[in-house]
């Protein structure tokens, strides 16, 4: 209904509007919303809202630190001490992660995988109206 305003903007945090009947990817309609698509999910109280929103931002830090310990390994590996107690095997990357946003095109990898990044950078910029429509 256009009232919603992002929390970064002072909105409220955790509060999603319904996009359904809205227009998705590719000029398609979403038929319904991502949260609860059959409205079978009973309310939840304001407390219970803000401890899922709490642990939900907790859960997500968890995994950044997850990940990037992955990423830390596979780029220089032993300095997670955990793989080696536990003994998993991390594969060694030949890709900066800790590098520029544009990684250099010598990794096989970043080879295959730009050309991609591209496109999506394209159409979304398209969608933006910061691109002419071809």
């Amino acid at each position: 209904d256009g009232s919603y305003t992002h929390y970064t903007k002072g909105g409220k945090p955790g509060f999603f509007p319904s996009i359904k009947g809205k227009g998705g990817f590719a000029g398609g309609t979403f038929l319904v919303d991502l949260y609860d698509p059959f409205g079978i999910l009973p309310e939840r109280s304001e407390a219970e809202k803000k401890n899922g929103l709490f642990a939900e931002v907790n859960n997500g830090r968890l995994a950044m630190i997850g990940l990037f310990s992955v990423l830390a390994e596979s780029a220089v590996p032993g300095s997670n001490p955990q793989y080696s107690i536990f003994n998993i095997k991390i594969p060694e990357s030949d890709v900066d992660i800790m590098g520029s946003v544009i990684p250099s095109l010598t990794s096989p990898f970043a080879i295959k995988a730009y050309p991609v990044l591209a496109l999506c950078a394209f159409f979304q910029q398209l969608k933006n109206g910061a691109v002419k429509k071809i």
